[in-house]
């Protein structure tokens, strides 16, 4: 730094020391003066804060938070790094995700996903006679976008966070150096994962001692949160960290130096639209989520007459939603992908003329066929897919944010698979993803969840996968109504969608809404309805959904929603009964 610019530095903090001495500020909003700006100006509308998370460690860090003067912004950041040490099987600081926000009375989101190497191409998964390698998109370093969570997080800190930098990433630090008690479910999930990384990656080597009961102590991991606390978030992209990382896949030519300086997360246009009074505001391209969300509340609307009397999670209640994902999974393999590579057609795709044609389609007494069920702009193109089984893991993690003032943040973000791709960066303690399998690695063929996508999520350099993530807040009349979303790849928006309907069709209460059955359908496998073993689909149920021509599979995970709803003033936060989340209101 010059000396002329270290000078008016110099000025500039003494001023904001000065002025947090003369307002009685506590000094922690002493480097960050955009928070140092807006702290004196809010006044509390709702009677506590609330938070719906993962686990009672993030669940304490926010508490902590909280208590020190931090809002749902300063809260939602100290949750994703506590997560990245005590919940390594899904939070991260090697993956990416979204996040929809609500401050101030305006509603924002970021995309933080992971992006596509420079060395990518997008036959890399192919053999020589152009098929599919089984497992290469999945296991070890190729398997890696760049990561994009640290950097997602130091944005939305530094545009809206009132306390500093170094507050939030103290419990996860803590978390990290002292260890925590390692809970049954995780001891159990590891032992299920830690077989397909034998003998192919450093994960036995790092978390194999993962054991209930016991304190687990992660000291590289340490580490590196201490750097990024210390020299904020683009140290991961380009200091010591991000060295690391290039060490880590400079075998394979992999994430490059390169790759790392020039990844940024983008402020996006959230989508919003009008459902039953409310504003639901949710996740753009390159997720899915949102578009298919608002397709699915509107072609339900569109059918209410179809509905009517229709006992929810019936027979037809369900043939009916069955008939509605057909539609929605036929235009999300055929539109949608990153943004910024290819026109996505968000604004046709949710047009209430188009939605309206579409539920129309819908046979209300049978399954339509499925070869007949095509994307419904045109453009059609012909897709070769093969059946695939239901070994999906719900690999993501959500939670949801709610402070006294009125703000809310509702986050979804993931390494992809359980551990991601099983690869640790060594000297660094954590886990990259293996989000590249996000990706349409020859078009028509099923990914890790079984479907499918065209051109427009091929894999490019620098291009962001295709998500399913779907973080989402409801308003009515600008105020705060409800700040959902939930863990589970392609299952995510038509869970969202379910607890939704749930809550405000079916009038349920919260904790009856989120521990609900939930079932789905997604286009291919043909008339297959996949359930959860939580509430299975079983008996006469089963027998009456046999009997109008579906199949029923089992799928191997439960979802975890993580929702608040706004009684009046006051938050009511209810997490998954499915998991080990933990919901807390903070007074």
């Amino acid at each position: 730094m010059r000396l002329d610019d270290t000078c008016r530095w110099s000025r500039a903090m003494l001023s904001i020391v000065a002025n947090a001495v003369a307002l009685s500020l506590p000094l922690s909003f002493v480097g960050n003066e955009a928070a140092f700006a807006r702290a004196p100006v809010q006044t509390p509308v709702l009677t506590a804060s609330a938070i719906a998370v993962a686990d009672k460690y993030s669940a304490d860090a926010a508490q902590q938070i909280f208590n020190e003067g931090g809002n749902a912004i300063d809260a939602a950041v100290a949750i994703a790094f506590t997560l990245a040490v005590t919940y390594p099987e899904a939070g991260n600081l090697g993956g990416g995700g979204f996040m929809t926000l609500y401050v101030e009375g305006k509603p924002y989101f970021v995309d933080y996903r992971e992006r596509a190497p420079a060395a990518a191409s997008r036959t890399m998964y192919l053999d020589g006679k152009g098929k599919v390698v089984s497992g290469m998109s999945l296991v070890g370093e190729k398997a890696a976008g760049v990561p994009g969570t640290v950097d997602g997080m130091w944005q939305v800190h530094h545009r809206f966070g009132r306390l500093t930098w170094k507050q939030v990433l103290t419990p996860a630090i803590q978390y990290a150096r002292q260890g925590f008690e390692v809970e049954p479910q995780l001891q159990q999930v590891r032992e299920a994962e830690e077989k397909h990384y034998e003998g192919k990656t450093n994960f036995s080597r790092y978390f194999g001692a993962l054991k209930a009961g016991t304190t687990f102590k992660q000291s590289e991991l340490a580490q590196t949160l201490q750097r990024i606390a210390d020299h904020g978030g683009r140290e991961f992209y380009t200091g010591r960290i991000a060295e690391l990382i290039a060490a880590q896949t400079r075998g394979s030519k992999w994430i490059t130096r390169h790759d790392l300086q020039q990844y940024r997360a983008v402020w996006r246009q959230p989508i919003i639209a009008n459902w039953h009074g409310y504003q639901v505001i949710t996740a753009p391209p390159p997720s899915s989520g949102g578009i298919g969300l608002i397709q699915l509340l509107k072609m339900k609307e569109n059918l209410r007459s179809r509905f009517a009397d229709v006992p929810l999670n019936s027979p037809q209640y369900i043939h009916l939603v069955a008939e509605i994902e057909k539609r929605v999974f036929a235009d999300r393999a055929q539109y949608l992908g990153d943004p910024d590579y290819y026109k996505v057609p968000v604004a046709q795709l949710i047009d209430e003329p188009y939605l309206a044609k579409r539920a129309a389609e819908v046979n209300p007494k049978a399954p339509s066929d499925t070869r007949s069920v095509q994307p419904g702009l045109g453009m059609v193109t012909a897709q070769r897919v093969s059946r695939v089984t239901a070994n999906e893991r719900a690999e993501t993690t959500h939670y949801s944010v709610v402070d006294k003032w009125g703000n809310a943040v509702s986050n979804t973000y993931t390494i992809n698979g359980y551990f991601g791709s099983g690869v640790v960066v060594e000297g660094a303690g954590f886990l990259l993803n293996n989000e590249m399998d996000d990706f349409s690695s020859k078009p028509g063929v099923p990914n890790l969840y079984g479907v499918v996508g065209s051109d427009a999520n091929a894999i490019e350099p620098g291009k962001r996968p295709l998500s399913s993530m779907t973080p989402t807040i409801l308003t009515r009349n600008g105020k705060l109504a409800l700040v959902v979303g939930t863990p589970g790849g392609s299952r995510i928006f038509t869970s969202v969608f379910q607890v939704i309907t749930d809550l405000y069709d079916f009038k349920m209460p919260a904790n009856e809404a989120i521990a609900a059955m939930r079932f789905h359908h997604q286009l291919l496998p043909p008339n297959t309805i996949f359930w959860e073993p939580y509430r299975p689909i079983e008996g006469e149920l089963a027998q009456q959904l046999q009997t109008l021509g579906y199949t029923l599979e089992r799928q191997a995970f439960n979802g975890d929603v993580q929702l608040v709803k706004i009684n009046g003033d006051t938050p009511e936060p209810v997490t998954d009964p499915r998991k080990r989340g933990v919901a807390r209101v903070i007074r």
